[in-house]
């Protein structure tokens, strides 16, 4: 039994050995980097079964790793781990914050996101903002001006969401209008996302007025009915021009889309002119020397075509116009022509600066089915007898008001057999309608289009992009 208990007191004592040593080993943040707690570790993580064989591995040159190395191996293999281990977890912060940084929000294609999800404080981007000339510098530091302009924001953010969603369905629309569409596909194709990105709702935003693709001699107001089977040629020359309304603040504007570059003269000189116009536009120019101008500009260009050389014609009896709320036409006319008009442009106005450039005679008249139609501004008194009429023109006013529309928006809202109606409120002049306006069969004509406001301090072109 002595002996036993001597045996025992022994093993004792050697156990209390090893864990002395034990104590001596090091510790950093990162884990261990020396000691026999260590090795312990390292057979463990270097592959060793439970069974207690060894088990080796093998390097990319064929030759197997003893798991049985000395301790050197050993504490370079933590050493090794332990910086390893810091550069990891240095990796993973530095991911996952990278990861938390928001995706700039695109937009799709077709376009089908909300303008107003790109800005969610609601502030929309200024136009191309240009100063005054000569007599009017002043105004760009003046309070008073300035002041004016801080009173009036509402409106100017109104016309600039609505300037943002034009400039994003429009750049979507160049890019995709391609030969072999039907002119109603593009249209709709326009429309559609006119309505999704200014989230249509009534007066409050929508469309300001049909979408045009007027053709080749055809200079404005076409746009397809029903039925209509008319599709988009290589040699044709397109004017797209739509509208879009915030609140009532329209912005109209326009551009041509060619695939021949045979045509690339006539849209260069009517693209010319209308920045002519805009650069002259100003608080208390006079209307006719824009138009001056415009004229100036626009014939001193030449397009040959087919062989023969055309000199670029304004079209004389089109003019741009002033816009007022919930009225594309206001009072006011600019013309791109030298008429001599005396009446001059005013602070706060907008207007639609466009110009249209032609091959023909450079004049145009009315031609081919009627499309487009409004209410007529000032209602005349005259009681409207038919029932179906009655109907109709209430139909009109609660889904348009005063912004002009089309058939094919009358479809859209569910009307039908509404022909002999309509044309009923034409001739009483509750509605009036706005035919094609065409120059001479075989010319071409091109137009572009920009809405401008005349601010207190400064003129914004609240349609101008990186496109046109």
């Amino acid at each position: 039994m002595e002996a036993l208990a001597q045996q025992l007191e022994n093993i004792t004592i050697a156990e209390g050995a090893s864990e002395t040593k034990g104590e001596g080993t090091t510790i950093n943040e990162t884990g261990p980097i020396a000691g026999g707690a260590s090795k312990k570790k390292n057979k463990k993580s270097a592959g060793v079964p439970a069974n207690g064989e060894t088990k080796a591995e093998v390097n990319p040159n064929g030759a197997g790793i003893d798991d049985d190395n000395d301790e050197d191996d050993d504490e370079d293999e933590d050493e090794s781990a332990a910086a390893g281990g810091a550069a990891s977890t240095g990796a993973k912060k530095k991911k996952k914050k990278k990861n938390n940084k928001k995706k700039k929000k695109v937009q799709t294609e077709p376009p089908t996101i909300p303008v107003s999800v790109f800005f969610p404080s609601k502030t929309y981007p200024e136009g191309e903002v240009c100063e005054y000339k000569d007599d009017n510098l002043w105004r760009t530091t003046d309070e008073e001006k300035r002041a004016l302009e801080r009173q009036n924001y509402d409106i100017y953010n109104d016309a600039r969401r609505a300037s943002e969603v034009h400039r994003q369905v429009r750049s979507y629309a160049r890019k995709n209008i391609k030969p072999g569409m039907t002119m109603t596909e593009i249209c709709e194709m326009i429309e559609n996302g006119t309505r999704t990105l200014v989230e249509a709702n009534g007066f409050d935003s929508g469309i300001a007025f049909p979408t045009g693709c007027s053709l080749n001699h055809c200079a404005a107001h076409y746009t397809p009915n029903a039925g209509d089977k008319i599709v988009l040629q290589y040699g044709d020359v397109c004017k797209i021009d739509f509208g879009v309304h915030v609140n009532g603040r329209i912005i109209d504007s326009a551009f041509t889309l060619t695939f021949d570059p045979v045509y690339d003269n006539l849209l260069a000189a009517v693209k010319d002119a209308t920045n002519t116009g805009i650069r002259e536009a100003g608080i208390d120019v006079r209307l006719g020397e824009i138009g001056a101008a415009i004229q100036e500009v626009m014939e001193s260009y030449e397009v040959e075509i087919g062989g023969k050389t055309f000199q670029v014609k304004p079209i004389r009896n089109l003019t741009g116009h002033s816009i007022e709320q919930y009225k594309i036409h206001g009072t006011k006319a600019v013309p791109i022509v030298n008429n001599g008009d005396p009446t001059k442009m005013e602070e706060g106005e907008f207007f639609a600066i466009e110009t249209f450039g032609s091959t023909g005679r450079g004049i145009v008249r009315y031609d081919m089915e009627t499309s487009h139609y409004a209410r007529a501004y000032d209602i005349p008194k005259i009681p409207i007898r038919l029932p179906r009429a009655k109907a109709l023109f209430d139909t009109i006013n609660r889904e348009f008001g005063t912004l002009p529309f089309c058939r094919r928006y009358l479809d859209r809202v569910g009307e039908d057999k509404y022909l002999l109606a309509l044309k009923s409120l034409c001739d009483s002049g509750h509605v009036e309608g706005y035919p094609p306006l065409v120059d001479v069969k075989g010319s071409y004509t091109a137009q572009y289009e920009h809405t401008l406001i005349l601010r207190p301090t400064r003129k914004e072109v609240l349609s101008r992009g990186d496109d046109y």
